[in-house]
């Protein structure tokens, strides 16, 4: 899924599932609300429409959770790297927000059963004569990535002669190629294909998968109650196409594109 290392004041979404309490505005019981993370800057998986509130991929999967546990969700907006610390403390239910599930993140939240799976892509200069990620771990070469994401973890741990410069925000990393002052972008396909598509007159996109990643459902360390019910939901979701559908709603260029190229799509 994006970065600032200190979480300021949150804002507060909240998306209304079901019947509303017989008996006028109480507000629903804590036990009745599902209240879930997500960093909503990462559209069209987390973003907020035009009407202010929560849209998009992640969105409707929340909304489809909460619905088959028969919950009110709340959705409460926190800047990428603070969603795990949120989620140990409690102050979220999980985490649907783009998040890759890895070894290092095993080591302090649960993961549910992953339910998209997509690879690190590059995007470079369109004139520029790197071909793969290989031509870039040498000497004098300039790699952009974005802070707190595993296209910084694995960068760190698998290129070791290329400087790696490490930025806050995705448009920040994008006007870097852009503007020629690094020679590639490391992050996951779908980003890279979108920011391709905003700048084809100055980027390339090379979409070969680089590193195959999985997103999953944040969930806390021992929680196995609702570990075991996110999994069910998630299996009957994709049975039921549902996957599917939002691919269709929200990516369809994309997956056109990919399938045009002979690359696997993301769910």
């Amino acid at each position: 899924m994006t970065w600032s290392s200190i979480v300021p004041r949150r804002t507060f979404l909240s998306v209304l599932l079901g019947f509303a309490l017989l008996g006028g505005c109480e507000a629903p019981k804590k036990d009745d609300v599902l209240v879930v993370g997500m960093d909503l800057s990462y559209p069209p998986f987390e973003t907020i429409d035009e009407k202010g509130q929560p849209t998009g991929v992640s969105v409707e999967i929340a909304q489809g959770l909460a619905q088959s546990l028969q919950k009110t969700l709340k959705i409460e907006n926190i800047p990428f790297t603070g969603l795990i610390p949120t989620l140990q403390r409690g102050g979220v239910d999980c985490v649907i927000s783009s998040l890759t599930a890895n070894e290092e993140r095993r080591k302090t939240i649960e993961f549910s059963e992953p339910y998209l799976k997509i690879g690190l892509a590059l995007l470079v200069r369109k004139d520029s004569p790197i071909k793969d990620v290989e031509s870039l771990d040498q000497p004098g070469k300039m790699l952009v990535v974005r802070q707190g994401t595993t296209g910084e973890a694995w960068a760190r741990k698998n290129l070791k002669q290329a400087q790696i410069l490490a930025v806050e925000k995705e448009n920040s990393a994008v006007m870097e190629i852009v503007q020629g002052k690094a020679d590639a972008f490391i992050y996951d396909q779908m980003s890279i294909w979108k920011n391709w598509q905003n700048n084809q007159e100055t980027t390339r996109a090379i979409l070969a998968q680089i590193h195959e990643e999985y997103w999953a459902v944040g969930l806390r360390k021992g929680d196995e109650a609702l570990k075991k019910e996110v999994d069910a939901f998630i299996s009957k979701f994709r049975q039921d196409g549902g996957f599917e559908k939002l691919g269709d709603k929200y990516l369809k260029d994309q997956k056109e594109a990919f399938k045009a190229q002979g690359l696997p799509f993301y769910f």
